[in-house]
């Protein structure tokens, strides 16, 4: 089967006629963007085959907001050297048409055709569905759908199945599955279908395992048993030699002695502290005397120092009262510059507002020119854009009823067309003088008319004849132009105009004032970007502003001296300020240290006579030289008493580090921890012993050698029967699986057809790799190398390269058995890598040696070296069609 060419209108986006002319044998490449329509037109080639032209479940395919819509469908193709063409229409106009080789077929007549051809199933009502479409359901696959092939190849088993009968022949082998069926039965008794036990098998092996958890417990509590017997003598031995010896009094009874002479060390402790303080006092008492003593010996010194400083004191005074007249001059020098300065300054300041205001006059100047002639050009803009708006509201009209207008004008037309071609022609040839009469029409000599309409031929002198033309599609075509007439009426009622061209001109009339009034905002915006009212208030402020400016400019020059031009700039005058007024602070601050100095040298003259005066006084008053001596006794008899308590103190201090309490108090600590733990030990033996005693009736009580024993003898019988039933399973599991061995070889004698196909494919992308077929031809088990599972367990994109295998292979046995083949892949192998996909192209460029390929694509960069030439959607749709 090959497809020549495809033709859909009024399909989804495809309002207007759109075509795939002249498609290739082989593969034909078809691409575009997203949304470009390829999905459509895969969804039109199913439609056209799938659903009934009467269904009213394929309102997908309408084109939105188009109620009126009548999507048509047609498809030109041969097969097996004839010619087929199939025209169906839905919605609004139910229609189905099929040629072939001459021959017409309509309305389900042709539908049956098609699905006889091509192996599917028409649906009773409603939209068709996968389990309907078969063959094709198979072989054309859906975007995002490349890896699902399970149900495609079952809704399409019958069809392949047939056509395998037909390579291979009839192969009956029903006889061997009564005996599989019953080795099944019999072995589904004691084993699940993975092989697990169930039934007594399971129950017996439940049992024989808890049997034997069962006698390992009782072998560890027999050991156990044992163990506690032994440790019972061996405690019961050491608790008794531990309440005799009783070890831990001995421990209590050190602990004591060390404490003993811990607390005879704190007691030497306590009098080394009394006499560490006494020692203390003493030696502060002796601090006291020497200072004492020190600072009566310096008395004398420190009046002839005093007389000293009081005369230095008197001479810095009088050199500092010297400087005062030089620095007062200096001060007012100073301040009398910088007053000079100041003025001078003043008067650059009133220089550069002359300059300033004469800039400020000057660009003012500019920016009214500039303003005015912006205001100007926006008054012209202003009323052109007044002009255009006019014109654009005079023709005023709705652009996509006028496109209404001129689709239904261009239908009215195709159809009237249509009719003419399908009316009943009358001609006529008359001699001179002689005339006929049809309905109100008189007709003489010859001519010719096509009657879509019953009418009445008068031959005078003869009679009347009735013309009634006949035919299903003339009376649709005369029901159709009724209808485009009325629509058209209403179209261009509701426009209000006489007819499409009139309606056109207003339309393009009322685009070219909206361009105009687009054009003139845009100029309009360049000069008055806030609006001519905006600019008419910014050009007269502006003005007003200039004036202001001139009168106080004026004002400025009136004013200015002669002297003007021998002013120094603004920034020399201000500079030379600064320096002048920096030259008085300096002044200044020379003048306040000086005074500072002179207050500190006169305060520190007047401090140094009083303190020689005060010190004199003091020496005269106090007798000297006998606080001396008395002082000096005091001191040796402190020293003799520091002496003695420092040979006490010392005799103290070696008894305590003899003594060692760093070690007393780690005896005690060792002790009492020695004597808790063995009486803690002795307790825990007791209760141990008591425990063991309870533990060891109890076990003896329940007789667990009798148990075992018992157990033991169970175990063996379970043994037996489980045995008995292993042995059982193991059999008619292996004789199962000879019998299917022997069903799979003649389930792969039908295979082999498909499978040698799946091998050449497979061979191509995975050298040395199979990929098996079950009995009801579904690809399932995949072997590469060491690796072995079913193609469901394969990553996406492998998933997808299978299925698109397994479906070439379909196609090829189907076309062996004289099957019509297609092949449509839309958007597939996306998820592929580059290797596997160099590895696809092989592949799909094979298979369409025998096969016809519709590539749809929205990626054709990656389909450059298919070698066919690739077909643009958006190309085709900026064509129109002829």
């Amino acid at each position: 089967m090959r497809l020549q060419r495809l033709r859909i209108e009024q399909v989804r986006q495809f309002r207007t006629p759109m075509a795939l002319e002249e498609l290739q044998p082989g593969i034909n490449l078809i691409h575009g963007p997203n949304e470009s329509g390829k999905s459509t037109l895969v969804r039109a080639i199913r439609a056209a085959f799938f659903e009934r032209h009467r269904s009213k479940s394929v309102e997908d395919l309408r084109p939105w907001g188009d109620s009126a819509a009548a999507p048509t469908i047609e498809l030109k193709f041969d097969h097996d050297g004839q010619q087929w063409q199939l025209t169906k229409s839905f919605l609004q106009r139910k229609r189905c048409d099929l040629v072939i080789d001459g021959r017409s077929f309509s309305g389900e007549d042709a539908e049956e055709k098609l699905a006889e051809l091509l192996g599917f199933q028409l649906p009773k009502k409603g939209v068709s569905k996968a389990e309907h479409w078969g063959i094709p359901g198979l072989l054309w696959v859906e975007q995002g759908t490349g890896q699902d092939i399970e149900k495609a190849v079952e809704h399409a088993g019958d069809h392949l199945k047939s056509a395998l009968n037909n390579l291979v022949g009839e192969v009956a082998s029903s006889g061997g599955d009564d005996v599989i069926q019953a080795v099944e039965k019999q072995r589904a008794e004691l084993l699940t279908a993975t092989g697990k036990p169930r039934g007594e098998y399971q129950q017996l092996a439940a049992e024989r395992d808890e049997r034997q958890r069962d006698l390992a417990e009782l072998a560890t509590r027999i050991e156990q048993y044992r163990l506690h017997v032994d440790r019972l003598g061996l405690l019961s031995a050491e608790f008794d030699r531990a309440n005799a010896e009783r070890p831990w009094e001995d421990a209590l009874r050190r602990m004591e002695q060390a404490r003993e002479q811990f607390r005879q060390v704190e007691s030497l402790q306590q009098q080394q502290l009394r006499a560490q303080d006494s020692l203390g006092q003493v030696r502060q008492n002796l601090d006291l005397l020497r200072q004492n003593q020190e600072q009566m010996q310096a008395q004398g010194t420190k009046l002839k120092q005093r007389e000293a400083e009081l005369q230095a004191a008197r001479q810095r005074l009088a050199g500092e009262e010297a400087r005062t007249p030089g620095l007062d001059k200096a001060v007012k020098d100073a301040r009398a510059d910088y007053e000079a300065a100041t003025r001078v300054v003043e008067q650059a300041r009133q220089q550069e507002i002359r300059t300033r205001l004469q800039q400020d006059v000057a660009r003012l100047e500019d920016r009214y020119r500039t303003l005015r002639q912006n205001l100007d050009k926006a008054s012209g803009f202003q009323q052109q854009l007044d002009q255009g708006r006019q014109q654009k509201q005079e023709n005023r009209i709705d652009a996509e009823a006028v496109q209404r207008a001129r689709t239904t004008r261009r239908q009215l037309d195709e159809e009237t067309i249509r009719s003419q071609a399908i009316a009943t022609r009358l001609s006529w040839q008359l001699e001179p003088g002689h005339t006929l009469q049809l309905n109100d029409s008189t007709l003489a000599g010859e001519g010719e008319l096509r009657l879509l309409d019953e009418g009445q031929l008068t031959i005078p002198g003869v009679g009347r004849l009735g013309i009634t033309p006949g035919g299903e599609d003339l009376a649709s075509a005369r029901r159709t132009l009724a209808h485009l007439e009325q629509t058209l009426s209403e179209h261009l009622r509701a426009l209000g105009v006489a007819g499409v061209e009139e309606a056109e001109q207003r339309l393009a009339r009322y685009q070219d004032g909206e361009r105009q009034v687009r054009h003139t905002e845009d100029l309009l915006l360049s000069v008055a970007p806030h609006g001519l009212e905006r600019l008419r208030r910014e050009t007269g402020d502006t003005f007003t502003e200039l004036q202001g400016c001139k009168a106080h400019l004026d004002g400025a020059l009136e004013t200015a001296g002669e002297q003007a031009d021998h002013i120094p700039g603004l920034a020399d005058a201000e500079h030379a300020r600064k320096v002048a007024e920096q030259r008085v602070a300096e002044a200044e601050a020379d003048r306040n240290r000086h005074e500072t100095r002179v207050l500190t040298a006169r305060q520190t003259c007047e401090t140094a006579n009083r303190e020689w005066q005060q010190l004199s006084t003091e020496l005269e008053r106090s007798g000297n030289p006998q606080q001396l001596q008395e002082i000096a006794g005091t001191i040796a008899a402190t020293q003799r008493r520091e002496a003695e308590l420092v040979k006490n103190l010392e005799e103290i201090e070696s008894r305590i580090r003899q003594a060692r309490p760093d070690l007393l108090q780690q005896d005690i600590q060792r002790y009492r921890q020695a004597a808790e733990t063995q009486q803690a030990a002795q307790k825990n033996r007791e209760r141990e012993l008591r425990d063991i005693r309870v533990r060891l009736e109890a076990w003896g009580a329940e007789g667990l050698e009798e148990k075992f024993n018992e157990s033991t003898a169970e175990l063996e019988h379970l043994n037996r029967r489980y045995s008995e039933l292993h042995r059982r399973a193991e059999a008619l599991d292996l004789l199962l699986t000879i019998l299917t061995d022997k069903r799979q070889a003649l389930t792969r004698r039908l295979q082999a057809p498909l499978q040698k196909h799946l091998d050449h494919y497979l061979s191509v992308l995975f050298p040395e790799a199979t990929l098996e077929v079950d009995e009801h031809l579904v690809p399932g088990r995949f072997r590469r190398g060491n690796d072995l599972g079913q193609m469901t367990e394969l990553s996406f994109g492998a998933r997808e390269q299978m299925g698109l295998i397994s479906r070439l292979a379909y196609a090829d046995l189907l076309k062996d058995a004289g099957r019509p083949t297609l092949i449509i892949l839309d958007d597939t192998l996306v998820h592929s890598d580059t290797g596997r996909l160099d590895g696809m192209k092989r592949i799909l460029f094979d298979a369409a040696q025998r096969h016809q390929i519709l590539l749809f694509t929205c990626h054709p960069e990656k389909w450059q070296d298919l070698g066919v030439e690739p077909i643009d959607l958006e190309t085709l749709k900026a064509q129109p069609l002829l």
